[in-house]
């Protein structure tokens, strides 16, 4: 019996795990407030397996590639997929009529599904 216990936590201890992947916006919601800043609600779906490799931050990105704005995220979302957070307060060049919206992993980086938001004005 001990010996089937020990061979039980050997195969569990060192079995593959499913690697979590990028991170990929998959949908955006962009509001404009009555004093020109932006509000972006935005979903994510990344497979959190834990502190190590989790979603940790969204960018609203100019089309040239400057960073308008950032969130952290601060906790993994493992039982919470995909999950919604937003971006309050973003302020928007008047030139810039679209913006990309761009999540975060702690293990690759950027490198997930972007989407391009266009801004109504």
């Amino acid at each position: 019996m001990k010996f089937a216990l020990v061979v039980a936590m050997g195969i569990l201890l060192f079995a593959p795990v499913a690697p979590a992947g990028e991170a990929d916006v998959t949908g955006v919601k962009a509001t404009r407030h009555g004093d020109g800043a932006w509000r972006f609600d935005v979903r994510v779906r990344h497979g959190d397996t834990g502190w190590k490799h989790y979603a940790d931050g969204l960018q609203v990105v100019a089309p040239d590639g400057t960073v308008l704005d950032t969130r952290p995220l601060y906790h993994p979302h493992e039982t919470e997929q995909p999950f919604a957070r937003s971006l309050s307060g973003v302020r928007i060049p008047a030139t810039t009529n679209r913006v990309i919206i761009r999540a975060h992993d702690k293990v690759h980086g950027h490198g997930g599904k972007d989407l391009v938001v266009e801004l109504g004005r």
